[in-house]
């Protein structure tokens, strides 16, 4: 309805079509729901479906990728957004906190509106070019895994770059980084993140679900009948290596490594994901317990 309503052709992309089917299209629109069951996290499982790889080409030529929800949480496990080399996974949408005072009073699921202000020049990306800097509309967020995290220096470089498109802020546009004005505890208030390049956009809450929304899409259309107008922007960021040490029990503690007795239908999703990408290992998930 959002699609159509700003004068967009939606048509309807399942994910077991024929790839090729996604050259003819001019732009993506990745919805919400809950892919795979968010089976072992939110979006990782789809964002490793060969159709995704398709995306990233249609991405890389320039063509608009909104990921709305479920949608943004497989544009960040894929590398999508925020666009660093070679797709690599640079942010993490995770559990909801909502903090007021310093105090967690939340975690979870959380159905709301809430106020998103454009933090961007209007022509930073596809979906920002029909607001204002520093306009804001009202929309509503339903998510349990939303509050983006990052590191603190791949911040500093996309709010340089401005990429931190949309922020959570209170009715009088100040952003304010507490519940209920951050409805989900997300780093510097993030509601959606661009690419580099301003083509590629994930957003927790739902423009989609109301007119107020309207002006993504409607920028979106205008960003298609430009050709496409992408922004020379390189964004670069190296992970400090992490270690991982094995796992040592203490030796005086009783220990108890305890299978399921049903199927378990997350492990099985992860292995066949990882089948698929030709990983040669076998999944199972176990409760271990230890008491010393």
């Amino acid at each position: 309805m959002a699609c159509r309503r700003v004068g967009l052709n939606p048509v309807e992309f399942l994910w077991n079509e024929p790839a090729e089917k996604l050259l003819k299209f001019n732009g993506f629109v990745i919805v919400g729901g809950f892919a795979y069951e968010d089976r072992s996290r939110a979006g990782v499982i789809a964002a490793l479906d060969p159709i995704m790889d398709q995306i990233k080409i249609e991405a890389d030529k320039g063509k608009p990728v909104l990921g709305i929800c479920n949608g943004a949480q497989i544009l960040v496990e894929s590398g999508l957004v925020p666009g660093l080399d070679d797709h690599r996974v640079g942010v993490a949408l995770t559990d909801n906190k909502r903090v007021k005072g310093s105090h967690v009073v939340g975690v979870g699921y959380y159905n709301a509106w809430a106020n998103l202000k454009m933090s961007a020049p209007s022509d930073r990306c596809a979906f920002t070019r029909h607001l204002d800097t520093d306009d804001f509309i009202n929309i509503p967020v339903a998510h349990g895994e939303g509050r983006f995290i990052l590191p603190d220096e791949l911040l500093k470089k996309m709010i340089s770059s401005g990429q931190t498109v949309y922020r959570y802020c209170n009715d009088a546009g100040n952003v304010v980084d507490e519940f209920p004005t951050n409805p989900n505890g997300s780093i510097y208030n993030i509601a959606a993140v661009c690419n580099p390049a301003g083509n590629v956009m994930a957003i927790m809450p739902h423009p989609e679900r109301t007119e107020n929304g309207d002006v993504i899409f409607s920028s979106m259309k205008e960003f298609i009948e430009n050709g496409n107008p992408v922004t020379d922007n390189t964004l670069s960021f190296e992970q400090p290596h992490c270690e991982v040490a094995d796992y040592q029990s203490n030796s005086d503690a009783t220990e108890w490594v305890i299978d399921m007795i049903i199927t378990d239908n997350e492990a099985a999703s992860v292995q066949k994901a990882l089948d698929h990408l030709g990983c040669d290992v076998s999944i199972t998930r176990q409760t271990h317990w230890e008491i010393s």
